[in-house]
């Protein structure tokens, strides 16, 4: 038991805090910059819809609103089967520029991104969910950086907003703080392994087509960097949007996600070689896959420490402080269903939804179970 523990609180550890160390002190030595330079290149912004009456219609306004030539600008939505009023009021913007494609039957987000890229007209193609609102010189700093000739794929920075103070909301802002930080790191070594769905751009003729049960948030830029080039995080092109209200549409979120996710790792596995992709390797394994999986390091730490009561203080002191986290986490939740903020005491309960939700992922993962199509989110 007890190579056990040490060898799950040595890991635990790694994941969160030592690969973040590690991460920052290499692109401190490394010190990949991008070469940006302002440019104008002609950019098609995609957004998939699905019954998004509630949204679209911002979202559209906020595109066509962002500082960049308009002559260089194309909008195309895909309704994919929307049976509700999302297409009429596309169809309202189309003299504006606008373009309407409808996918029938429902097929997912990225069946619909793989019908419209043939369609569109830009250099590079953004990717913009539809309640994505973006800041008005979102664009030009996104774009800037593809004057550098190794990069591929740019993420921006995702804000999410929580003016209702609500517990989820403040656990999800903390997570995507801790997430750019490691974005801005990765980007100093080379290359960022997650990316933001709703502010991302691509240079048109590296898109590859994926399968409908891809994530396309995920498995794209793989492929980027899998044709040798460079994924980077913009912190300056900012999205806002806000979070998700309850804990169950976090929860559902998340598990769509991670089990997606997982399933791109699988398929994408090769990039695992670090004889051909280096320290993207280590990156990808450190970042996702051992966060992925630790729920399972979590549970047997949590087993061993119990079993090894009595024999050390130590031991003692490390079950009492994960079972006080655990209780700080349950709190949490009884304060979140009289819908007050838990502050700094609600992160211990967003570590541990985040984390069943992976494990649960983990479980539909090992079944053989895909997620091609979804109700959109309650942001």
């Amino acid at each position: 038991m007890t190579g056990v523990f040490y060898s799950c609180l040595i890991t635990l550890v790694y994941i969160y805090i030592g690969y973040p160390m590690a991460v920052f002190l290499a692109s401190r030595v490394l010190h990949r910059d991008v070469r940006k330079e302002p440019c104008e290149p002609v950019v098609t912004i995609l957004i998939a819809a699905y019954n998004e009456e509630k949204h679209i219609m911002t979202t559209i306004e906020n595109k066509l609103s962002l500082d960049y030539p308009h002559e260089k600008l194309e909008v195309i939505v895909v309704s994919d089967g929307s049976d509700d009023g999302t297409d009429d009021i596309v169809r309202s913007f189309c003299n504006m520029g606008v373009k309407l494609i409808r996918q029938e039957p429902r097929q997912g987000k990225t069946a619909a991104l793989n019908l419209a890229v043939p369609e569109a007209s830009g250099e590079v193609i953004v990717f913009s969910d539809a309640n994505s609102i973006y800041e008005k010189d979102a664009l030009r700093r996104l774009v800037e950086n593809f004057a550098d000739p190794e990069v591929g794929y740019v993420t921006g920075k995702m804000v999410y907003v929580n003016p209702d103070g609500t517990m989820i909301g403040d656990g999800c802002s903390a997570y995507m703080r801790y997430e750019n930080f490691l974005r801005n790191c990765e980007t100093g070594v080379g290359s960022v392994v997650g990316v933001d769905g709703g502010i991302d751009a691509v240079r048109r003729r590296l898109y590859c087509p994926m399968r409908a049960d891809q994530l396309p948030d995920f498995v794209l830029p793989l492929m980027v960097v899998e044709q040798g080039f460079r994924v980077v995080y913009e912190p300056s092109a900012l999205l806002r949007e806000e979070a998700l209200k309850s804990s169950s549409d976090e929860y559902r979120m998340r598990v769509r996600v991670s089990l997606r996710a997982l399933w791109a790792l699988w398929d994408m596995k090769k990039l695992f070689d670090p004889c051909r992709y280096g320290i993207f390797s280590m990156q990808l394994v450190s970042h996702k896959v051992l966060r992925y999986l630790g729920i399972v390091f979590l549970v047997f730490l949590y087993t061993a420490n119990a079993l090894l009561l009595r024999r050390s203080w130590l031991y003692n002191l490390t079950f009492f402080l994960q079972s006080l986290a655990i209780l700080l986490a349950f709190s949490s939740l009884y304060r979140e269903k009289r819908w007050r903020s838990a502050g700094i005491l609600g992160i211990p309960y967003y570590f541990l939804l985040i984390n069943i939700a992976a494990g649960r992922a983990l479980v539909k993962f090992l079944q053989g179970e895909k997620q091609v199509t979804w109700t959109p989110r309650k942001g």
